[in-house]
């Protein structure tokens, strides 16, 4: 049985090395970088899954941003990802659990819309579309198919702006489940 608990309760360089085994050594150059430079992701909505040795298997990292509209006004978003599974473990259920564990942990009292840049056939499942997205932009190369966003109400979502970090982003508290 995994066990899913907050990705603060791993160490860092842990979690580094996840990333660079899933991502590989130029994950750092990627778009989704660039959207959310100087920012820290979310401890609240972060997580790891352990094995039944405890190791780790993968993690989630959500993290504030905005898509700045034409009038300069932040529109706060939450950016899911990166989604990591390690090699050789990928397809045992680990993503989704994660991405099941992290959206429910997004209140439902004032949901932020969340958006991923990712293949729409996986995170489809959880709502993501690119339908809302066509006239975004990132600060570096984008397929604007991977630009997925899951929204409750779309009408709030401006239809062009920039994505960026979200400096006023609230701090949230970590939560512990067992999968």
């Amino acid at each position: 049985m995994a066990t899913i608990v907050p990705l603060s309760a791993i160490e860092p360089p842990l979690v580094e090395e996840l990333l660079d085994a899933a991502f590989g050594d130029g994950r750092h150059a990627r778009t989704a970088y660039r959207i959310r430079t100087g920012m820290d992701w979310l401890p609240a909505l972060s997580f790891a899954a352990l094995d039944d040795d405890d190791y780790l298997v993968a993690s989630i990292q959500l993290w504030p941003v905005a898509l700045t509209d034409a009038d300069g006004r932040p529109h706060p978003l939450l950016m899911v990802g990166p989604v990591a599974v390690a090699p050789g473990r990928q397809g045992e259920g680990y993503g989704k659990a994660l991405m099941a564990t992290s959206l429910g942990a997004i209140s439902g009292k004032a949901p932020l819309p969340q958006v991923l840049i990712g293949d729409l056939d996986y995170y489809g499942r959880w709502g993501f579309s690119a339908e809302h997205t066509g006239g975004w932009r990132c600060p570096g190369p984008w397929d604007r198919e991977r630009l997925l966003v899951r929204c409750e109400n779309p009408a709030v979502l401006p239809r062009e702006g920039m994505l960026g970090p979200w400096s006023e982003a609230p701090i949230l508290a970590p939560q512990t489940r067992a999968l």
